[in-house]
């Protein structure tokens, strides 16, 4: 099957599978900025479009139905993702709107919803970009069931560690953030230089690594 049909045949079971309103907006046709998302970003990095939703309706802190571009459900995960142009999100944007965007962002996370948003411009031209965001975005939850490992797993937490604390990282910090034993957290920071994530930070003439910083390319390759 092709990835047009793909696309269609995607679209055509979730419409099967609903009725009212929930129907009327996949029937009406699916907008553009949606159909360029799966295409551009969720199919190169996916494969599929499994625990995928388009057009989910939840509540927003009214009572009041909301349709999300999409949200992805494998088990406890809820992730919802908007595709947002600059026109509608910020240049046609009033107060209140902006007001009820942020209230609804704010209501959805405490509904155990994570919100994610990509600009309609990046999903267009920086393809890659989104996806880099999507993998660690989805890495960050991912299911068990799901075939990512352990080791992946724990290489995107040393990076996330790395990130948050805005400084050179320690093989103590990893420790102490995993509970695993100096050399464990050793092998696990070398991996990381070794795929040219992160550089180590000698102490003397080069005689021992003490910390680890990340890769002055790492966020421009996030970028390329």
């Amino acid at each position: 099957m092709g990835n047009e049909e793909t696309f269609r045949s995607f679209i055509q079971d979730h419409i099967d599978k609903r009725s009212g309103e929930r129907r009327g907006r996949l029937e009406r046709g699916y907008g553009h900025a949606e159909s360029l998302f799966l295409r551009n970003v969720w199919w190169p990095l996916r494969g599929d479009f499994q625990h995928l939703h388009p057009e989910y309706e939840v509540l927003d802190w009214r009572g009041r139905p909301y349709f999300a571009d999409f949200a992805w459900l494998p088990g406890r995960v809820k992730l919802i993702f908007e595709i947002k142009g600059y026109a509608s999100h910020v240049r046609d944007m009033d107060r209140q709107k902006y007001c009820n965007e942020l209230n609804r962002e704010a209501f959805l996370h405490a509904m155990g919803y994570h919100v994610i948003s990509f600009a309609y411009d990046d999903v267009e031209r920086n393809p890659a970009l989104c996806m880099s965001m999507l993998r660690m975005v989805i890495g960050r939850h991912q299911s068990s069931q799901s075939p990512i490992t352990r080791v992946m797993l724990s290489e995107n937490e040393v990076i996330r560690l790395a990130i948050q604390q805005a400084e050179p990282i320690r093989p103590k910090d990893v420790e102490k953030h995993f509970e695993i034993d100096h050399k464990t957290a050793v092998n696990l920071l070398r991996k990381l230089c070794a795929k040219g994530w992160l550089l180590p930070s000698y102490r003397g003439n080069r005689e021992r690594i003490v910390r680890y910083e990340l890769a002055h390319d790492f966020f421009r390759n996030l970028d390329d």
